[in-house]
């Protein structure tokens, strides 16, 4: 009998602590099958990813994988909530997942369900305390934040509530009750740097800590100890044929040119705000890198990741699209790598689920986020030299026999 676990990732690149993910995830939903969702060339905190997602896939699956399917870029690069809701509703639309399976720093499921039952019920004493905070001034996430510890009259949710894995795990098991899922939520507790820690760790070192130690070193061999022997061959083998490894820094003399020559409309994107736009215009001429430009413009309400992700909404074209037909399209499996399990949850989705598989694109394709994804790879193409901007046509799924 099949036992299906699905998990929500970006693997930018796939580390040791993916690698103790995945094999706590077998473990404790006893699966059959492991079935992730992964962001394409574009991260939630708004920067491109450092290797391209066919790559990337690949060194999923030859760690244990089953079955890689890209998660739509309109939800990758959207707030925790969208990026959830979004991975969550395709997974749920598949009809076959058991699990999802999920780190946090907290590790309680528990009361992760306590906080995501408030956000979904909404009960009034909530809605006019979020009021009180946003009219205060405050960012939306710290409104909120306080509004849930007021509601339980609980201030140790405060530590819960501060860090990013708890709160996307809040907003998995939030749009799990919304979609009234049978999928079950689980938990781990994250064990080793957390996402944004910047140096190398002797356990586990996260994602950026493993892309700043190779991009300032230059060198394969300074994050070898860092990465499991399946990832670290696949990057040898890239560095070694030339492959041109993406960071923020690559968008930013395109994105300069976008705003300063091209007179676009940009009020509409996701993330943007009272008149934000203006901002970012006004301090792209006095800016001199990605990071400059993002430091000149974040404020109190307006955080970091929000102002590179508008960036990078910016850089990839966003504006140019219907928001709401956008979300409408973006439910559908794009498999970018798989092994024999894989084809198996692949047929399976056929026999149990309506919706759409695309293992290799049509010439004409009228889904608007279909097309967007392959906008985005067009836009990496220009700061990954390595791809191909039509990859999305000729790339096929990277498959293990």
């Amino acid at each position: 009998m099949m036992n299906v676990t699905g998990i929500i990732t970006e693997y930018n690149p796939f580390h040791k602590g993916h690698a103790f993910h995945l094999e706590n995830a077998k473990k404790d939903t006893n699966s059959t099958h492991i079935i992730c969702i992964m962001s394409g060339n574009f991260m939630q905190r708004g920067t491109p990813s450092m290797i391209d997602k066919w790559n990337r896939a690949k060194m999923a699956v030859l760690n244990g994988v089953d079955l890689v399917i890209e998660l739509p870029t309109f939800f990758s690069l959207s707030s925790a909530e969208n990026f959830a809701f979004g991975a969550v509703n395709i997974l749920n639309k598949t009809n076959i997942v058991n699990s999802l399976y999920f780190g946090s720093e907290h590790g309680n499921i528990t009361d992760l369900k306590k906080i995501s039952e408030i956000l979904v019920d909404e009960p009034l004493t909530y809605k006019e305390n979020l009021k009180k905070n946003l009219d205060l001034g405050l960012p939306f996430h710290k409104a909120r934040e306080k509004s849930i510890i007021n509601e339980f009259n609980d201030p140790h949710l405060e530590k819960i509530l501060s860090n990013s894995n708890n709160i996307l795990g809040i907003e998995y098991i939030k749009a799990l009750k919304r979609l009234n899922s049978r999928i079950t939520p689980v938990t781990l507790t994250r064990v080793g740097s957390n996402y944004n820690d910047k140096n190398l760790s002797s356990s586990f070192s996260s994602a950026t800590s493993i892309r700043e130690e190779f991009f300032k070193s230059n060198s394969i061999y300074s994050i070898e100890n860092s990465l499991p022997i399946e990832s670290f061959n696949v990057i040898k083998e890239l560095k070694n044929s030339n492959y041109s490894f993406a960071n923020e820094e690559s968008i930013f003399e395109f994105l300069k040119y976008k705003l300063l020559v091209c007179n676009e409309d940009f009020s509409n994107l996701l993330d943007i705000g009272e008149g934000l736009e203006n901002k970012i215009l006004k301090e792209i001429f006095n800016s001199n890198s990605f990071k400059d430009l993002i430091e000149k413009v974040k404020s109190k309400r307006y955080a970091y990741t929000r102002i590179s992700r508008i960036l990078c909404q910016i850089f990839i074209s966003l504006n140019n699209y219907d928001l709401d037909k956008l979300k409408d399209d973006a439910t559908y499996i794009r498999p970018l790598a798989f092994n024999l399990k894989g084809a198996e949850l692949l047929k399976k989705i056929k026999k149990e689920s309506d919706i759409d598989i695309y293992t290799k694109l049509p010439k004409k394709i009228s889904n608007t986020s279909l097309n967007l994804d392959i906008a985005a790879t067009k836009a990496y193409s220009l700061i990954n030299k390595s791809i191909d901007p039509l990859s999305d046509y000729k790339t096929s799924p990277f498959i293990i026999k």
